[in-house]
């Protein structure tokens, strides 16, 4: 199989070179995704709804690439403030609640302060 990239129409891809995605075989590694919304091109203040948004991002490149979150085996979770994982946590669960990847959460710097969460996943397509 050939590599196969993926975008999402943020002009950051183009811009810093890179991609959402790469299809690589059966593997899809989705790069850090924050809760930028495209479609309104706007970002919530919220930390649980920016989750939700990283997710639905993350699940359109998961589509795009012939995945689904049921095919993701690694997921980082990146955050300036360890202290707004909690209320993360009822967003994962509703996409990984019975999947169960294996899992890291990092408390890290994100270049906009306005960014509460970042995710990044790996995943491999079940053939």
């Amino acid at each position: 199989m050939s590599r196969r990239l993926i975008s999402s129409g943020s002009p950051f891809e183009e811009t810093i070179g890179y991609s959402r995605a790469v299809v690589d075989g059966d593997w899809v590694f989705v790069s850090g995704t924050t809760g930028y919304d495209y479609a309104t091109m706007t970002m919530s203040e919220d930390v649980a709804e920016q989750a939700a948004q990283c997710l639905r991002n993350i699940g359109a490149a998961l589509a795009d690439a012939g995945a689904t979150f049921a095919d993701v085996v690694r997921v980082h979770y990146l955050l300036p403030d360890g202290n707004d994982f909690e209320a993360c946590w009822p967003a994962l669960r509703e996409v990984f609640g019975d999947v169960r990847p294996a899992a890291t959460m990092m408390q890290v710097p994100l270049m906009d302060p306005a960014m509460k969460i970042e995710i990044e996943v790996t995943a491999r397509i079940q053939g």
